[in-house]
């Protein structure tokens, strides 16, 4: 059983010092350049279809003046609302230890609320992480299909081809992942980089055909687009969404690359480079409104198509890398903080602990993505799916931020008032406009969340069911040394029982206890804390409790971006006394098997036996804390609740 985020008893846990500002070590051009390959992949790949979709997507505008002035402005001013003002300017500010997301911005809040408050912060939350899903399915497949598809622009006898060549491009980055993204990564940055200022000049190019396009800054032509047909504009912004997606990732990742990387390469080259091209975009519409077909790929002179084509399956590829690692590292936090059980985590650096592969995730994300493009075809069709679980997300982030405001920096109310009601407003109608795409296709992502959240919430339920009972049946371990440590035979040796509870006798001591009717010379009960924070102090690490005739209470603390490694880690108790040799040391996991019979307090009988599935298919705790596995037993046993 997971034993992660618990909080510490009174007077028993070391008290962890306060959180400090982490930043990476890397220098400032190093962090630009990573931040420019990873965290802006996503948003910078919106040119391929966005100013497509806003006219030829569900809800078609015609292709004159008014729209195409009315949908830039659109672009415009909700990046700049929402990716600078919102992202850069404010909700990077909340760094948990440096960490960005929303379980850091989750866990940065929520000692300062009461139980009431903190309960529905934890369900937003928990639904945030779901929604991310969502989108990790849909970024790869949107992204990739609508990069190839300029095939189809060069050569339209190629569209057959489209499919295939994008499934075995996705088919390929997913296999890929096993060997891990450092050597890629270093690429990243430089493609990418490239990729943006290709897109500045050739908005340039076409802006210099059709100067009037600068008009676009003015907020009034979207003023007149609602006036002129309010209906439709207000179903094109679903559409204009698409501009803005990826911007959460400037947040989330801000933990690997720092809030001034990130901010400064937004202002400096990636907002300037992203704007201009659709620009160009709609200046190319001016002068020729078929182009609308694929404007992105038509403002290139047709020598240049072909390898245009190339550089941006390049950044779709890249792009389609970071969220699938976010998706691994999400998941990680996930079950760091108990709300999904156990996955197999391979970690493919070793100079870089961040570094992970999950086969699970992996291959159900490429399942996922592969029934997308196959079952939507298209990018227009998935665009129809696409943005509704990230403007969730971005909904989410506005309320949690609102908490931060109000309860933990305290700003002035009427400047905190004003501030999350212009965030609110924008959110809202863009997320009321993308309810209109749940009938051709949002309804995937909204599914994939649900299920997920389901899943997240059951688990974290049934751990704290299973606690309670273990806890019900469990022995003071005073109790325990002073009637039995004395009586039984000992053995030489240490033997480190893992225990999900701070307290009260481990149940895998009892079973060994009762087969094998010997203890070890030195006994350590071991409990692993995950803080609310993503990293724990060196010194603050571990913590120790003797007990007498050879016991010994161990608690490790951790960061919920923690890797854990408690070989490692666990070693420096030899300082304090207890003997731990590694090639004398055993190590005893207990292994519940839980049998649902009956309903209990707020917890349907079908969502138990979720839970035991779950629990049935969790991974041992052998991989997950990185012990050797000549030196594990696992003691099973079966529950009936």
């Amino acid at each position: 059983m997971s034993n992660t985020a618990q909080p510490s008893p009174a007077g028993k846990a070391a008290v962890l010092p306060a959180p400090t500002k982490d930043t990476p070590k890397d220098s400032f051009a190093v962090l630009m350049i990573g931040a420019i390959g990873v965290v802006f992949g996503d948003i910078g790949t919106s040119p391929l279809y966005a100013m497509k979709e806003s006219f030829i997507g569900p809800h078609p505008l015609a292709v004159d003046p008014l729209h195409i002035f009315g949908v830039l402005s659109l672009i415009f001013w909700s990046l700049m609302l929402i990716v600078t003002v919102k992202y850069v300017f404010v909700a990077m500010r909340a760094d948990n230890r440096g960490e960005g997301g929303s379980f850091a911005l989750l866990a940065l809040i929520s000692s300062h609320l009461d139980e009431r408050r903190k309960a529905v912060l934890l369900v937003l939350g928990v639904l945030a992480a779901a929604l991310f899903y969502g989108d990790a399915m849909l970024t790869p497949a949107i992204s990739v299909l609508s990069a190839v598809e300029g095939l189809t622009i060069v050569e339209a006898r190629l569209e057959p081809l489209v499919l295939p060549i994008a499934v075995l491009i996705l088919l390929g980055l997913f296999f890929i992942q096993s060997r891990g993204t450092a050597r890629v990564g270093a690429l990243f940055g430089p493609i990418v980089m490239v990729y943006f200022v290709v897109l500045a000049v050739l908005g340039v190019v076409n802006i210099a055909a059709q100067p009037q396009i600068l008009g676009i800054f003015n907020p009034l032509w979207a003023v007149e687009f609602f006036q002129n047909d309010p209906k439709l504009a207000f179903l094109a912004m679903g559409s204009v969404f698409l501009a803005v997606t990826g911007a959460e990732t400037l947040y989330a990742d801000m933990g690997h690359f720092g809030r001034k990387a990130i901010g400064i390469s937004w202002l400096v080259l990636v907002f300037p480079c992203l704007m201009l091209n659709y620009m160009g975009q709609g200046a190319l519409l001016l002068g020729n409104p078929a182009a609308v077909e694929n404007p992105f790929y038509l403002m290139a002179p047709e020598w240049a198509r072909l390898p245009l084509i190339g550089l941006a399956t390049c950044a779709t590829i890249i792009a389609s890398q970071a969220v699938i690692t976010g998706a691994f590292s999400v998941t990680h936090q996930a079950i760091q903080l108990g709300f999904l059980p156990r996955f197999k985590i391979l970690h493919t650096s070793e100079k870089s602990a961040g570094q992970i592969y999950m086969p699970a995730i992996n291959w159900g994300l490429l399942i996922m993505v592969l029934v997308l493009v196959l079952g939507f075809g298209e990018s227009t069709r998935l665009a129809s799916a696409y943005g509704i679980s990230v403007v969730g997300t971005m909904l989410i982030t506005t309320a949690m931020l609102a908490f931060l405001l109000f309860k933990v920096w305290r700003w002035n109310r009427w400047a905190a008032t004003a501030m999350i009601a212009l965030f609110a407003l924008v959110d809202i109608a863009f997320f009321l406009s993308n309810i209109a795409k749940i009938a051709d296709g949002g309804w995937v992502p909204l599914l994939v969340a649900g299920v997920i959240f389901t899943v997240l919430t059951t688990w974290a339920k049934g751990r704290g069911v299973l606690r309670a009972h273990l806890a019900a049946d469990s022995i003071p371990l005073e109790v325990f040394v002073k009637s039995t440590a004395a009586s039984v035979h000992r053995v030489k040796g240490t033997s480190v029982f893992l225990s999900a509870a701070k307290e009260g006798v481990p149940a895998a001591l009892l079973h060994n206890l009762k087969h094998n009717q010997v203890l070890h010379e030195n006994v350590v009960l071991l409990t692993v804390a995950v803080a609310e924070t993503p990293r724990v102090e060196a010194a603050s690490r571990l913590e120790v409790h003797e007990v007498g005739r050879g016991f010994t209470r161990v608690i490790l603390h951790y960061g919920f971006t923690e890797e854990i490694d408690i070989p490692r880690d666990l070693a420096a108790i030899s300082k304090q006394g207890v003997a731990l040799d590694p090639m004398r040391t055993s190590y005893f996991l207990g292994r519940q098997k839980l049998i649902a019979a009956k309903e209990v307090a707020g917890m349907a009988l079908w969502r138990e036996h979720l839970f035991a599935w779950l629990l049935k298919a969790s991974e041992s705790a052998m991989d997950y804390y990185r012990l050797p596995a000549n030196r594990v037993v696992e003691l099973g046993s079966q529950l009936r609740i």
